[in-house]
């Protein structure tokens, strides 16, 4: 009796002693995607390149059908380290080089959750949540960070001159500065840090952020990669991520760890249609990269985890990248306080087969801080114009604030609007979005959290142009060298130095247009926050101005048709005022709120715009026509033509 006494008193201490849940933390690992889209592997029906690494773990564990990340980069990794749509911590859309803005330090994420419970982490590969030091995985729960902060076409070109290079930060230091050619070893290295990590940690538990520069372009395949598959350099790459997985998934059974260790797969948006065959596939789901129609944010996602999680199963139920957090909280024997909210549920009941029935409510699409669709069940109603893909236009059934209602089960793709045969479930689903919107969306929300700023924000290596994220007057840009703009043509495009630089600068925006088309992109500077745009529609010719997120598109167009070939005058003064003029017709007006705020991030584009649109277009092929005699004359403060 003594010694079984003995024996209950030392079981009472170790259960003081050690966190509760302690004895089954699991290892947790997410493999994070680039732009890889919904029919990109194997599992999805990918036939061109080859996954057998992934196609192995769909086999040994669960596929997600209905998995959702958000429509571009910087919104979905917010996502996944808060628990939030973007929209509630501030983070609509894209971040730059040297920006001011990042994911708040304030918030808490995932890394931050689990090292309450012990756990070591690390963040090995693209950031994206803001670039200053305040901003950097070290600062938001990492132990350690090894990767490119950004995406990898945001090169920048160095001081002391050579070609546009990205950095590779170690922790929150340059390492490196990585051109072209350096960037074929990224996967490689990125894989090879994973595997030491998973070596040293492997006697407690750890949390292993791997989200892969790869698949965005421009594409750069290993040398043991390229030219290997049947897709071009596209499939090369996947080919090389399905390889990389292969590594981190042999590590874990080398260890003995595959029982214990919840790995996760899965990308951050669509594809990005307009990169042709450098862009990946939606498979069946409409729309791409940049927008909320579904193979824009929904995206393949496998969940792995042998004797936990049954192989071969598949999940139809509806769940995202905002489900990560509270889950791997829950599955580390964690509880999350009441405050501050998440919008995440606890997807372990869906994992371990112990429903099929979605943790929550209604899922929410949001472009910036713009609730553009919600989703309930089967049923996804599409309350405001949605493009396309980023660089494409909006369809003509798509272009109206007129609810459309799409049953997902029956029309994956779609394509019949049945609003008219089903109004209660459009007054349902309407009464769900105002909800949402008046929480988090739009101009006044009542519970959106204030984003990460930084007063003086700097590059992380010293350039030699002006960086465009952080905007500033003209006359504080680094000496810009004329364009002669009339000498581009359809399908050109300008970047950097090389744009007109329009930040806190009135202009006026001149050129000869012929096309037979009556809905086309004419030119196109910008994206969600600042830009301007020259666009045909229905035969008239737009102007719009974009001088913040959301709404704040300010757009004059002619009252009737034009005739071609139309000499267009767009001028945009220093009090906002906009007028347009076309031909010998009387000139139309309105006003923006104020100029341009900030320099565009994006290239100048003419026939196209080729990442997230200014405006609303309604044109959904590529300009065909020609445009001349272009030219943008600077009214104040200089009168610099170029």
């Amino acid at each position: 009796m003594k010694r079984l006494f003995n024996i209950v008193a030392l079981l009472s201490v170790l259960s003081v002693t050690w966190p509760a849940g302690a004895a089954v933390r699991p290892n947790l690992v997410v493999i994070f995607i680039d732009d890889m889209g919904y029919a990109d592997i194997g599992p999805f029906g990918a036939k061109k390149q080859r996954t057998p690494n992934l196609d192995r773990m769909a086999s040994e564990g669960m596929k997600f059908t209905s998995f959702y990340a958000a429509p571009v980069c910087s919104v979905s990794r917010a996502q996944l380290m808060t628990g939030c749509y973007g929209a509630r911590v501030s983070v609509p859309g894209v971040y730059f080089p040297g920006g001011k803005n990042g994911l708040n330090p304030k918030e808490i994420t995932v890394a931050e959750r689990l090292k309450e419970r012990g756990y070591a982490t690390a963040c090995i590969g693209k950031w994206h949540l803001g670039d200053q030091p305040e901003f950097l995985p070290t600062r938001q729960g990492f132990d350690r960070y090894f990767g490119i902060p950004y995406s990898n076409d945001m090169q920048r070109q160095p001081a002391k001159g050579g070609e546009r290079v990205v950095p590779l930060l170690r922790d929150d230091k340059v390492a490196e500065l990585l051109g072209d050619e350096d960037q074929r070893r990224i996967v490689e290295r990125y894989t090879a840090e994973a595997v030491a990590f998973i070596h040293e940690k492997k006697d407690a538990p750890f949390f292993l952020y791997l989200p892969h520069t790869a698949i965005h372009t421009p594409i750069f395949p290993g040398s043991k990669f390229a030219g290997k598959s049947a897709n071009g350099r596209l499939g090369d790459w996947i080919e090389e991520i399905d390889w990389s997985v292969g590594q981190v998934l042999d590590t874990l059974r080398q260890l003995g760890l595959h029982e214990r260790t919840l790995v996760v797969f899965t990308s951050d948006n669509g594809p990005w249609l307009v990169k042709g065959s450098d862009g990946g596939s939606a498979g069946p789901l409409r729309g791409g990269k940049g927008s909320t129609w579904e193979g824009g944010v929904r995206v393949p996602m496998l969940a792995w985890w042998p004797g936990r999680i049954a192989s071969g199963s598949v999940c139809d139920a509806v769940a995202g990248t905002i489900d990560f957090l509270p889950t791997a909280v829950s599955l580390a024997g964690g509880d999350l306080p009441p405050e501050p909210a998440i919008d995440g549920r606890d997807i372990s009941p869906l994992l371990f087969g112990k429903t099929r029935d979605s943790r929550r409510e209604a899922h929410y699409y949001f472009s910036g801080y713009n609730l553009q669709a919600v989703r309930q069940g089967p049923w996804k109603l599409a309350i405001a114009p949605q493009p396309d893909s980023m660089g494409k236009g909006t369809a003509s059934d798509a272009g109206t604030k007129a609810p459309r209602l799409y049953n997902l089960d029956q029309e994956v793709g779609e394509q019949t609007n049945l609003a008219e045969k089903h109004p209660d479930v459009v007054v349902r689903l309407q009464a769900l979005a105002a909800r949402m919107n008046a929480e988090i969306g739009g101009n006044n929300p009542a519970s959106r959290r204030p984003a990460g700023e930084v007063a003086n924000p700097k590059p992380l290596y010293p350039i030699k142009e002006t960086n465009p994220a952080q905007g500033g007057a003209n006359t504080n840009l680094a000496s810009p060298k004329p364009v002669r703009l009339d000498s581009l043509k359809p399908g050109d495009r300008l970047g950097g130095i090389s744009a007109p630089h329009v930040s806190n600068q009135a202009f006026i925006l001149e050129c000869v247009v012929e096309t037979v088309q009556a809905d086309a992109v004419i030119l196109a500077h910008g994206g969600l926050s600042a830009g301007y745009a020259l666009h045909a529609k229905g035969g008239r010719i737009a102007f719009a101005v974009r001088t913040g997120r959301d709404n704040e598109v300010t757009e004059v167009v002619t009252p009737s048709p034009v005739t071609y070939p139309a000499r267009i005058t767009a001028t945009l003064a220093a009090d906002g005022t906009m007028t347009l003029k076309v031909n010998e017709f009387a000139s139309v007006t309105t006003r923006a709120p104020r100029l341009i705020p900030r320099q565009p991030a994006e290239d100048f584009c003419l026939g196209h715009d080729d990442a997230q649109p200014v405006t609303a277009y309604a044109a959904t092929e590529p300009f065909k026509g020609t445009i001349s005699d272009l030219s943008l004359l600077y009214v104040s403060p200089k009168n610099n033509k170029q």
